[in-house]
């Protein structure tokens, strides 16, 4: 019997408790109840749980058989600050905070792989089950990083997926090399001299500054990268003033970087210091720019992209596995493992009925079928890259 029937037995099961840590989301570093739900799993399928590791993240261990090999399997937890827009029995009970990623599928699918190799047991040395807190945005992976985890659960491959949407469920993306983009989020805080608004000579306009930036950083892109690099930089916030009578003394911009190389990264950040110090300083203000890199770009390691992309096949066909996939401009704190450790991170259809809108949308859902696809995944990592002599 292969891997997708067997834990198709327990699918029941396994949407069940998908459906109740969607029910009760937790954002980065709040996912005590997800974290012990996961606990109390592991734990009733034999598996050594340690807890608190980056704060709420947990690692399981299981061993069997003599082998110093060690592979590790890698979900994430954390919902996101969204009201749900869903009307099903399962929807969140929490305002203001929803799965609407899909991290409560990602959980479930290395949940029902633990359980299935901790009653087969089919491999020769050590899997680290690693249940990963605050991936959006928050630094969750890093935080598990500086918490030892790979000095305490060492590992010498690393897999992780992320459910796509509109994809067919049954099918397959991976991509060797660069597959997501790294992310930062930048302030650049302008202050000038307040004044009234009736007498604007008497100050410097914070706001107009802040005009002046804004416009000139999108030359970025299109003056500084190279055509053929790929960047995004995207002014999201912009605050200034109280007052209808009132020049603001200062303002403030936000927003967001993507590029698939830190090398990108580093140039969008000299010159975005640049146009903002040059700026202000001809318009007489001062601007300060905060540059904060939340996430490595994911780069697959090739010989783990080529392992994936087998095991995939395996369990679908070679025709239903996309080993070119579009380069994806979001961002994904695996990126950091992944610099750490020699690995794969993969894309599992999510399909395109209800739900299946893309992900940070309040009408989100994952979608259960996927479940038994993507734990054999993780087993069959296992059982392949640590089978017995």
């Amino acid at each position: 019997m292969s891997a997708i029937d067997r834990i198709a037995e327990f699918h029941a099961d396994l949407t069940a408790f998908r459906r109740d840590i969607h029910a009760h989301p937790e954002l980065g570093f709040a996912e005590s109840r997800t974290a012990e739900r996961v606990a109390q799993e592991l734990s009733a399928y034999g598996i050594e749980v340690h807890r608190g590791i980056g704060r709420t993240g947990l690692v399981g261990v299981l061993k069997a058989g003599d082998s110093s090999r060690r592979i590790g399997l890698r979900a994430d937890m954390d919902a996101l600050p969204i009201d749900e827009g869903n009307t099903f029995e399962h929807r969140s009970r929490h305002a203001g905070r929803m799965h609407a990623c899909g991290h409560d599928g990602h959980t479930t699918m290395l949940l029902g792989a633990a359980r299935y190799l901790a009653a087969s047991r089919n491999f020769d040395g050590t899997v680290h089950f690693i249940f990963q807190p605050a991936e959006e945005g928050l630094g969750g992976a890093k935080a598990m990083i500086d918490d030892g985890l790979f000095e305490r659960f060492p590992c010498d491959w690393i897999f992780g997926m992320h459910n796509r949407p509109k994809l067919e469920v049954g099918r397959f993306c991976v991509r060797s090399g660069p597959m997501m983009a790294g992310g930062a989020f930048f302030d650049i805080d302008i202050t000038g001299v307040g004044a009234h608004g009736a007498r604007p000579e008497t100050g410097v306009d914070s706001l107009v500054v802040g005009v002046q930036i804004a416009s000139t950083i999108q030359t970025i892109v299109s003056r500084n990268v190279r055509p053929l690099d790929t960047a995004v930089v995207s002014i999201t916030q912009f605050h200034a003033g109280d007052a209808y009578n009132v020049i603001p003394q200062t303002a403030r911009l936000s927003g967001t970087v993507r590029a698939f190389s830190m090398e990108v990264m580093a140039l969008v950040e000299r010159n975005m210091h640049r146009i903002a110090d040059g700026v202000a300083q001809s318009m007489g203000a001062r601007a300060h720019v905060d540059f904060r890199v939340n996430f490595a770009p994911t780069v697959n390691n090739p010989d783990e992209a080529e392992f994936a992309a087998s095991v995939c096949e395996e369990l679908v066909g070679t025709e239903r596995v996309d080993r070119n996939p579009p380069l994806i401009m979001a961002s994904e704190d695996f990126s950091f493992m992944l610099d750490r450790v020699p690995g794969c991170y993969i894309n599992i259809g999510n399909g395109d009925a209800e739900g299946a809108c893309e992900v940070h949308n309040p009408a989100y859902d994952f979608n259960d079928e996927a479940i038994p696809l993507g734990a054999a995944f993780f087993v069959r990592a296992v059982e392949r890259k640590l089978a017995g002599s």
